[in-house]
């Protein structure tokens, strides 16, 4: 701690350590972590001085704790200074500063595009003065623009940028997770902390010095603000009053004392200041709108409890802990007229004027309560669901309308379920009244949501729910409204995790008899939910229309159209909108929505071969759905996983996940999981060449010659049961199945299913008119490329049937183009036939010599320590992988160097270290 006209004591590697920061020549950031009052401020000061000698233009920001749920509040702080240099950013990224502080209208964007709108501005900037960021009490940051700092600080290496972070570290904070780099900063050590005591009170009596050294264990700001109140309260100290009171509130007890020898104005211009989030320290606060300008705190200021901010000259709290103190020691009724004040004064933010009208009220009040419910629906759609809920919960309290009580907490306990707090979802429902003594429909919604979603249970839920529907059918209209939209997708969901058509026949009654009552997307969701081979005609069409304009979708909506976008191959041209999207809800917004998200964008890029990315998008999803407590979702991105291990290779990493997906799915009667473990099965049987097994899996999903209705999986291992069929001599029903398809149209449905449909015709014909016709249908679609894996094994199948019918010359083009395919995809065991057929056609073991140049580093490195000998589990010690990524690595690895086992690895490393 730098008290004034006092150099800073014990901290002599902490300053080495920053000024190294400070003048080195990349770009970086670094978090500072310690307890209050440690003396990070005064570190942060340093860094400051060190860069204004250097030429740096120093912006500084703090966290507030009344802003912590305002979004991007804390950005602007940092931003503001450099808007100067909005004009040298091209169109679209001024327009997401516009966005962001409120200039235009428009959907908030991602963590990402804002936080490389925010580099591109930094690098701006960076011509003239390299900008040093400084951020004090980080622990306080909001959320959004915590998430867009660390986006930030992990890619500071390409531009001449600082960023340095102060967090309290018994507080938690967004910066926890962000995986930038920190140091420590401890409490000073004793001698260091006797230095400093009497640096600053040389005068101080013998038993005073013990008694401060004693309660203040090294906390700098501790040590020089605990003397002069031992002092004033001389009779009491030695009575042990601090004795079991912790630190940091034995701080805010001595700035109460001198809080509560104000006058009652001054007090109250304080807590208008302090509940209006104004900054403390050097960092005047900068967020968006108005802030509280306190005024005649004259005697505030000579307590040494208010400063002045030398850059704009606000006064500012002097330390966090003052401002804490300041609205710990009014009364209710005084925090509510200060609340009371400040709703007038943020009349045009309708977030900051909804929080501080709650705060204000005690008794129902319609126009607050219709102020936060139009503050929850701001925050839901800029991507901060979690405080969406908090404002609905305060509306329901202050309703005057009992209906708009209940409406309010159904719509709290909604966005609750799908923000992933599912305990608080039910625990708001359990407030709400039965209406006439039946189970209220936000109550249904709610708990067949947590039932499906945390344990799979799609029997009782569906029941649940479908009950509760039919209660409403005989309403009007205007009662049941968004809660009937509710119960209807959730059957619908539900139908389509059960998987059977039973369960949807009840489903689709209901469906009908209320088509002209509920969301019209409820058609789109069951046509792609339920049996795209029977309801996909069009769907893909429908899909992209509803898609067409997303900014205008709540995050469920979202989720749910991609679903059926995914359901018809669609999804790709949504891509980068919902990796945006995902990112944004999985941090403080509808979280669940966006964990399903991050599921598609797995299968999408499975499909188009990006298996790598695919890989590291499914553990992040499971990672996600796991800490949730989402057990229906973790299931479903482990089964994910699996099929993806299965397509590469790696059989026993596949069939570890379809044990575990199959033994938790099967007794609960999930059919959706429970055909995603058979497809995992099927693909770890073809990659093989294990056909006859590929064969049982394919048909405990479907029979050949038809396709099960509602399984959706029926029409994705279409080629997979054609394959094994023909492979194990069952070709009749190979060709049944074949012309089952074609018959179903299913070409039209979407274009993976074009390029499998033809591809099956292909293999299953008897004419080599029709082969050739087919394979070239399939090959030639305009959509083919983006399905590399279906393609290479239409390709590998074709090359096959030209062997045997025209000889390895006509053969051997089409063979070395399918090899080449699965090798670049990863996927070992497909690669391994194409090399055995290439073989076959006189092609030598390997038709051109492996290069390291095709490993990543990583594979390289694991490649090299297994060719010693060292084990999965010994590498990834060296590693710190687990084991099983060491396995997936080694999966990837072999088909890049040609080999199909482990004792090749050394030999296969030499041949390629000379080429």
């Amino acid at each position: 701690m730098e008290a004034q006209g006092l150099t800073m004591v014990g901290r002599d590697g902490e300053r080495e350590l920053l000024s190294a920061f400070v003048t080195a020549d990349t770009g970086r950031a670094l978090v500072l972590r310690g307890e209050a009052g440690v003396g990070k401020s005064a570190l942060l000061d340093h860094a400051a001085s060190v860069a204004a000698s250097h030429r740096y233009e120093v912006i500084r920001a703090a966290g507030v704790e009344a802003e912590a749920e305002l979004p991007f509040a804390g950005l602007h702080q940092l931003v503001h200074p450099l808007l100067t240099h909005l004009p040298g950013l091209d169109d679209g990224y001024r327009a997401v500063f516009d966005v962001v502080f409120g200039r235009r209208e428009g959907k908030a964007p991602s963590v990402m595009s804002l936080g490389i709108a925010v580099l591109d501005l930094l690098s701006v900037a960076a011509a003239r003065n390299p900008p040093l960021l400084l951020i004090d009490d980080g622990q306080w940051l909001d959320a959004a623009s915590a998430d867009v700092c660390g986006f930030v600080g992990r890619r500071l290496a390409g531009v001449p940028v600082k960023m340095l972070i102060a967090v309290r570290a018994d507080s938690p904070s967004r910066f926890d997770t962000a995986a930038l780099p920190e140091t420590a900063v401890a409490a000073l050590p004793d001698e260091a902390a006797g230095r400093l005591l009497d640096l600053r009170y040389p005068d101080l009596d013998a038993h005073a010095r013990r008694v401060v050294l004693e309660h203040a264990q090294g906390n700098p700001l501790a040590l020089l603000e605990l003397p002069p109140y031992l002092d004033d309260e001389r009779a009491g100290y030695a009575a042990g009053e601090l004795l079991d009171i912790p630190l940091s509130r034995r701080l805010q007890h001595l700035y109460g004392t001198r809080i509560e020898r104000l006058d009652p104005s001054e007090r109250a211009e304080l807590l208008k200041g302090a509940l209006d989030g104004v900054g403390a320290g050097t960092a005047a606060n900068r967020a968006h709108g108005a802030r509280y300008r306190m005024r005649h705190v004259d005697r505030a200021a000579a307590s040494g409890l208010l400063d002045v901010d030398p850059a704009g000259g606000a006064v500012v709290f002097r330390h966090p802990l003052i401002r804490s103190a300041v609205v710990q020691s009014a009364t209710p009724g005084l925090r509510r007229a200060a609340h009371a004040e400040l709703a007038a004064l943020h009349r045009g933010d309708v977030e900051r004027r909804a929080h501080h009208l709650a705060a204000s009220a005690v008794d129902p009040d319609e126009e607050t309560a219709a102020a936060l419910e139009a503050a929850a629906d701001s925050a839901t759609r800029r991507g901060h669901a979690t405080a969406a809920v908090t404002w609905l919960t305060r509306a329901a309290e202050l309703s005057e309308d009992p209906a708009a009580r209940s409406r309010r907490l159904g719509d709290a306990a909604f966005i609750a379920g799908h923000s992933a707090l599912l305990d608080r979802a039910q625990a708001i429902v359990r407030s709400v009244p039965p209406p006439d003594g039946s189970e209220p429909p936000s109550t249904a919604v709610t708990a067949g949501y947590v039932a499906l979603h945390e344990d799979g249970d799609v029997r009782s839920s569906h029941h649940r729910v479908a009950a509760a529907i039919e209660r409403l059918e005989g309403r009007d209209a205007g009662e049941s409204g968004e809660a009937l939209d509710r119960l209807m997708i959730l059957l619908l969901a539900i139908g389509q995790y059960a998987g059977d058509g039973a369960t949807w026949t009840r489903t689709r009654r209901l469906l009908r008899s209320l088509a002209d009552r509920v969301d019209p997307r409820a058609a789109i969701y069951h046509d792609a939910w339920s049996d795209v081979v029977r309801h996909g005609a069009g769907l893909r069409e429908r899909v992209e229309r509803a898609f067409a304009d997303p900014s205008g979708l709540e995050p469920w909506d979202v989720s749910r159209l991609a679903i059926a976008a995914s359901q018809v191959d669609a999804l790709s041209r949504f891509r980068p909108y919902l990796r945006r999207a995902a990112d944004r809800e999985v941090k403080t917004g509808a979280v669940a929505n966006g964990m399903t998200v991050l599921q598609l964008l797995m299968l999408d890029q499975m499909a188009a071969g990006e298996w790598d990315d695919a890989e590291r998008t499914g553990r992040r999803a499971l990672e996600l759905t796991t800490s949730h407590g989402y057990a229906l979702l973790a299931h479903q991105s482990r089964a994910h996983l699996g099929l993806l291990a299965a397509m590469r290779g790696d059989l026993d990493g596949a069939r570890e996940a379809q044990a575990i997906v199959d033994a938790w799915a099967r007794p609960r009667g999930v059919g959706f999981l429970t055909q995603i473990a058979d497809a995992v099965g099927t693909a770890a049987a073809l990659s093989e060449g294990d056909y006859e097994g590929a064969y049982l899996h394919a048909i405990g999903i479907t029979a050949p010659g038809s396709f099960e209705d509602c399984a959706h999986q029926a029409s994705r291992t279409l080629l997979d049961l054609v394959e094994a069929a023909v492979q194990t001599g069952r070709l009749e029903q190979a060709r049944l199945h074949a012309v089952a398809a074609r018959d179903a149209r299913l070409p039209d449905i979407s274009p993976r299913l074009a390029l499998v449909t033809y591809g099956a015709l292909a293999m299953t014909a008897s004419g080599e008119k029709e082969a050739d016709d087919m394979y070239a249908r399939a090959e030639s679609h305009p959509e083919a490329s983006g399905f590399p894996f279906e393609l290479a094994r239409v390709r590998l199948a074709r090359g096959v049937r030209l062997r045997h019918t025209q000889g390895p010359k006509a053969a051997w083009p089409v063979l070395t183009g399918a090899a080449e395919s699965f090798e670049r995809l990863g996927a070992s065991g497909w690669a391994g036939r194409a090399r055995a057929e290439l073989r076959a056609c006189g092609a030598p073991a390997r038709a051109s010599l492996p290069s390291l140049t095709a490993l990543t580093w990583q594979e390289r490195r694991i490649a090299e320590l297994a060719a010693t000998g060292l084990t999965n589990k010994e590498i990834g010690e060296r590693t710190h992988l687990s084991p099983r990524t060491v396995s997936s690595h080694l999966y990837r690895v072999f088909p890049k160097l040609g080999i199909t086992s482990r004792a090749a690895l050394r030999d296969a490393l030499a041949r390629a270290r000379d080429t």
